[in-house]
C-alpha cells in the first residue's frame, strides 16, 4: 500500500560555512514511517541553507568549505548587500548553487547511500542558525 510520512527535522548550525550529516535522524524517521521501497524528499527551509550528499569525513568536509567559498567568496562586494547592508550576499549565493532540496531512493527500509556518502545540512549565513528541514517519506510500506 502506498503510504506518505511527513516530518520535520531541527538542526543547530554555527556560522557558515558549517555542515551536519542528518543521515542517521533520515533514516529513523523512515523507520517511523514503515516505508520499505520508496523516496525521501528532504527541503531546508531558508534561503541561506543547503542540502546535499558528501562523505562526510573532516578532510573533505574542509575541501568542501573552500569550494564553496571559491565560488561565492564572503569577502567581495554583493548587490544583495547594497538593499539589505546584512553582509551575508554570499550566503544566498551559496545556498543556491547546492540547492534546498534533495531525493534519495529508499530500500529495504534504509536510505540507498553509498558506504561513505551521507546526507548534509549546510549552513551558508554570516550567523548561527536552527535550520528547519522538511521530510517527505513516500513509499510501499512494510506489511
Amino acid at each position: 500500500m502506498l503510504s506518505l510520512f511527513t516530518d520535520q527535522i531541527r538542526v543547530e548550525l554555527k556560522t557558515g560555512i558549517d555542515i551536519v550529516d542528518i543521515s542517521d535522524r533520515i533514516n529513523r524517521l523512515i523507520g517511523r514511517a514503515g516505508i520499505e521501497s520508496g523516496s525521501v524528499h528532504a527541503t531546508v527551509i531558508g534561503s541561506t541553507g543547503s542540502v546535499t550528499t558528501i562523505e562526510y569525513e573532516r578532510g573533505v568536509i574542509e575541501d568542501l568549505k573552500r569550494a564553496i567559498n571559491r565560488i561565492a567568496p564572503p569577502d567581495i562586494p554583493y548587490e544583495h548587500e547594497k538593499a539589505w547592508h546584512d553582509g551575508n550576499g554570499h550566503s544566498h549565493v551559496q545556498a543556491a548553487m547546492i540547492g534546498p532540496s534533495i531525493v534519495l531512493q529508499i530500500r529495504d527500509a534504509r536510505l540507498q547511500i553509498g558506504t561513505w556518502q551521507q546526507v548534509v545540512i549546510i549552513n551558508h549565513d554570516n550567523r548561527p542558525r536552527e535550520r528547519k528541514i522538511d521530510i517527505s517519506i513516500i513509499g510501499e510500506k512494510s506489511e
